[in-house]
């Protein structure tokens, strides 16, 4: 599978760690930046992400910021994005189990490394359930 991340500057740091782990666990990641920790705007970041998986390229997508808000919120403005802020591993699974999240959005600045790194662990290996819950993904259209 193909993964997009993309992250503003405080979300670089964190970039650089998740990586790895994405390839360990079999997938080719597609960095979409941003590449330093100066300044950026996180809607860009946010918008590549969302576009290479609309066009296909990706089938799922990684966005980091310091809070995960922002990201999460400009991902969600994508009409085929289904972005989830994860905070633990429990809604980290959930978020693919029930909700089929595309994109996982994490919080450089308020959760610790070690946990992110489960929290990336546990979204690319839980698989959608289906059942009841594609009922309710369908009628988000």
């Amino acid at each position: 599978m193909n993964i997009a991340i993309g992250c503003d500057h405080a979300g670089f740091d964190l970039k650089k760690v998740i990586v790895p782990i994405i390839e360990q666990a079999g997938h080719t990641v597609v960095d979409l930046g941003c590449s330093s920790v100066e300044s950026v705007d996180y809607p860009d970041f946010a918008n590549r992400v969302c576009a290479t998986i609309g066009e296909g390229h990706c089938q799922g997508g990684i966005l980091i910021c310091g809070t995960g808000i922002g990201m999460s919120i400009a991902a969600n403005r994508h009409r085929h994005i289904r972005a989830a802020l994860c905070h633990e591993s429990f809604t980290a699974r959930m978020s693919r189990e029930h909700n089929d999240a595309n994109v996982l959005c994490l919080a450089a600045r308020v959760v610790g490394s070690a946990l992110i790194q489960e929290i990336v662990k546990v979204w690319l290996t839980t698989e959608f359930a289906g059942g009841r819950h594609l009922r309710r993904i369908e009628m988000m259209g």
